[in-house]
């Protein structure tokens, strides 16, 4: 990209002269847009050469619809993908600039929540390495999720304003725009050929406008993918004059207001009607808008041959918000290019895939019919004629079957929709495919057992440990070569060096000097004071009760009751972190934040603990942050309720990183527990089968279990007790989830299994050289759970395209 470092300068100074910038006057802000800005364009020919080679006569392109691409910062990654960190920052020294210090005024991209949108982003960018014409279809929200301030020891959201300062990484596409029509009437005529062709009157239209963001691969001939994000905005320049004048300002901008909201935020507030509806405006907006561009360039390159359709593209739906695609597809086939059901029918079915990420309920989107039908008269038509012929169908082929329809009870349901409108459907871990099979979707599975099958979630091995971790990166390469950064499974030579005392002890040194890091980083965030000799122990995430962060607090506060028994008793310094947001209309997930942090207030307070026991909240976890937390964690906290989680990915983040798995068998914690061996991870508690048992058969007592396990009950009670009183709190709540309510997570019942494993890892932690050699072992087996794995599953599985075999990318 730049011969040499004096040719970087060069054109680094010529582009702040381009931006109508004397350099020495620019500030911080703005050398970093410049740099980003001469990046982009240096990589313009990349770029526009892989769209026009990517619509050749042999080529299949992937678009990926989800509603979260969570890509953290992109500067210093991409800059390693071209093999020009090194020169870059020499340039910028010669200049007075700190490259680290420009890397950090990058905004983490507020395009996403947590596990879901994190994935997309892990699979944008194998999907880039392995030369794959893969892009993301997703929403460039104004705002993101929110901002987390921890305040008197509450969860406080605050707007995430992330486009501050404008996104240099982004090109605003207005010619590719698209008018996307919500609510209005259908109508009907007939053709002269006697079919009946349908439209739409009085519809409120929104413009949807694309913004693209470059996805760097890795190496050399770094190839370069799309995200491309939608925007919503007034179709017209909707000011309202004469409201204005008449002092009536909110009305004058109404239209624009209501056309811009769609895109404002990322996951509204449902607890309302107008919520509600807002977040079904956002989920049929992106599809449209993605699905339109896509047929359109379809048509640019290939023309109306529709029967190719499938040759030359394929949809793949990240969970069920982008569901709509499969009535959305259908309508333009049928209304658009006239085609009869039958055909449009075939391609959309062997057109789009779907990845289920949930088990729960809850999480299984439904939407009230009446809602569907206001605002989408046309769509809700379509899904009424796929729900009547599914029935007929099953009908025939399954008498008696119950047909697992789209619309039951007054709602739409979008995960049967999904698997009934796609070729392919598929859990994202071992143990989640077979619920999903046996349980969630056991109907649809018995009439399409041929579409299920299991992806088990990877993550960027090259993000998460390559960039985020480089002592431990430097280490390995140092040990077994580089080729693993382009094929993981070459980690596996690293257990060649489990007898190696001297290798073992740098690998501990890496893990100290990861750990004073995130020392400092929290110190400089909160003023916390964590000890880098002491053991980390992590635990973040969403914070929900399925994902038990009580359970954890609950082992903290037994933790500190045998010390204040026992002063004098034998226990390793520990420090416990948590992270992670809860959904602002979520009380209970709040008033756990609030409980972990009246807890560490109290024990960080007593000086009897002497600093044994450090408990830290860090407020606002990202994936910026998260770079820094993987690489320092010695143990791993994955306890969720077995059966409830579909896979995790933070798992396969600290696994890669050399932090101890101590959790259940849930989601990918069985395929972490079968590589890593039974030896090298910390398994406690019911598993899925018991679980299940318990909630279909009955028999459990949190009751029972309570009165008869004497340091159960303790902390139990000290939740209402007084132990841990403060003002405004309501820990009453979160006893009566376990007492009064029996307990639906099973916190009681895994409670000693749990307490007894953290305290064999707590004595392990001593011996410095068996902790090292299991933290080998760990990093050693983790390359199968690198998103290259995955995607090439996908590719060969389910989108049915060639990729080169490891290593040859």
């Amino acid at each position: 990209m730049f011969a040499d470092k004096e040719a970087f300068k060069k054109e680094y100074l010529a582009q702040c002269e381009e931006a109508g910038a004397d350099f020495a006057e620019t500030g911080p802000h703005e050398r970093y847009t410049v740099l980003v800005e001469l990046l982009r364009e240096r990589l313009g020919r990349s770029w526009a050469g892989a769209n026009k080679s990517y619509t050749g006569p042999d080529n299949k392109q992937i678009y990926y619809f989800s509603l979260e691409f969570l890509i953290g910062k992109l500067l210093s990654y991409y800059l390693l993908n071209l093999g020009i960190r090194d020169l870059v920052r020499e340039g910028l020294s010669d200049l007075g600039v700190d490259l680290d210090a420009l890397c950090e005024l990058e905004t983490d991209a507020g395009l996403g929540n947590g596990g879901l949108g994190r994935l997309a982003a892990c699979f944008l960018d194998s999907m880039a390495f392995l030369g794959i014409p893969g892009h993301g279809n997703g929403i460039r929200y104004r705002y993101g999720l929110f901002q987390q301030k921890i305040v008197d020891g509450f969860q406080v959201e605050l707007p995430d304003n992330w486009l501050r300062h404008g996104y240099p990484w982004e090109t605003r596409k207005p010619d590719k725009s698209v008018v996307v029509r919500f609510k209005g009437e259908v109508v009907t005529r007939w053709d002269d050929d006697g079919k009946m062709i349908f439209g739409r009157e009085n519809c409120e239209s929104v413009l949807a406008v694309p913004y693209d963001i470059p996805v760097i691969s890795y190496g050399p001939d770094a190839q370069v993918n799309t995200l491309r994000l939608w925007s919503a905005e007034a179709v017209a320049d909707d000011f309202d004059l004469a409201s204005f004048n008449r002092g009536d300002y909110s009305k004058a901008n109404r239209a624009r207001s209501e056309a811009e909201a769609i895109s404002y935020i990322l996951y509204p507030e449902d607890s309302s009607e107008a919520g509600r509806e807002l977040r079904l405006k956002q989920e049929y907006f992106f599809v449209a808008a993605g699905l339109a561009s896509i047929v359109r360039r379809y048509r640019k390159f290939y023309g109306p041959n529709w029967q190719d359709f499938t040759t030359h593209v394929a949809v793949h739906i990240n969970d069920t918000h982008p569901a709509l695609c499969v009535p959305e597809l259908m309508r333009i086939f049928l209304d658009e290019e006239n085609l009869n059901w039958d055909d449009a029918w075939n391609i959309t079915v062997n057109t789009i895939s779907y990845t289920n990420h949930t088990v729960l309920p809850e999480a299984l989107e439904k939407w009230p019919v009446e809602m569907f039908r206001t605002l989408l008269p046309r769509i809700y038509m379509i899904v009424q004629e796929i729900d009547r012929r599914h029935r007929l169908e099953v009908e025939i082929r399954f008498p008696g079957l119950p047909a697992e329809a789209v619309i039951q009870d007054g709602y739409l349901l979008m995960a049967n929709l999904a698997v009934i409108g796609s070729h392919s459907v598929n859990g994202v871990a071992r143990l989640h495919t077979e619920i999903l099979r046996k349980s969630v979707l056991k109907g649809l599975h018995v009439i399409f057992p041929f579409k299920f099958s299991n992806k088990t979630n990877g993550v960027s091995h090259r993000r998460f440990l390559l960039e985020a971790n480089p002592a431990l990166a430097g280490l390995i390469t140092k040990a077994i070569g580089n080729k693993w950064i382009t094929d993981p499974g070459e980690l596996t030579r690293l257990e060649e060096r489990e007898n190696d005392s001297a290798f073992l002890a740098e690998l501990t040194e890496v893990k100290y000097q990861n750990k004073r890091r995130l020392a400092d980083f929290i110190r400089a965030a909160s003023g916390f004071t964590a000890d880098p000799r002491s053991l980390f122990d992590i635990h973040v995430k969403r914070i929900h009760a399925y994902k038990r962060q009580l359970l954890n607090i609950l082992k903290i506060m037994h933790l500190y009751n045998r010390l204040k028994n026992n002063p004098n008793m034998d226990l390793s310094p520990h420090t416990f972190l948590f992270a992670g947001k809860a959904a602002p209309g979520y009380y209970y997930a709040k008033q756990v934040i609030k409980l972990l942090n009246t807890v560490a207030e109290k024990i960080n307070a007593d000086s009897a603990v002497k600093g044994r026991i450090r408990i830290v909240f860090l407020e606002n976890f990202s994936v910026s942050n998260a770079q820094i937390i993987y690489p320092a964690a010695d143990v791993s906290e994955q306890i969720s309720t077995a059966g409830k989680e579909a896979s995790g990915t933070g798992n396969m983040k600290f696994m890669m990183n050399g932090a101890l798995t101590l959790g259940t068998l849930d989601g990918a914690n069985v395929e972490i527990r079968d590589a890593a061996g039974a030896a090298n991870t910390f398994i406690f508690g019911l598993n899925a089968s018991q679980v299940m048992d318990f909630y279909t058969k009955g028999g459990y007592s949190a009751w029972e279990i309570y009165h008869s396990q004497t340091q159960t009950k303790r902390v139990t009670d000290q939740l209402i007790d007084g132990t841990y009183y403060d003002e405004g709190a309501d820990f009453r709540i979160i006893y009566d989830s376990l007492l009064r309510d029996n307990d639906e997570y099973f916190v009681l019942k895994d409670f000693a299994p749990y307490v007894e494993a953290a305290r064999t890892l707590s004595r392990l932690f001593r011996d410095t050289g068996a902790w090292s050699r299991i933290a080998l072992r760990n990093i050693a087996r983790s390359g199968v759970f690198s998103s290259d794995r995955t995607i090439r599953e996908y590719a060969e599985d389910v989108w049915r395209i060639p990729v080169p075999p490891a290593g040859e990318s």
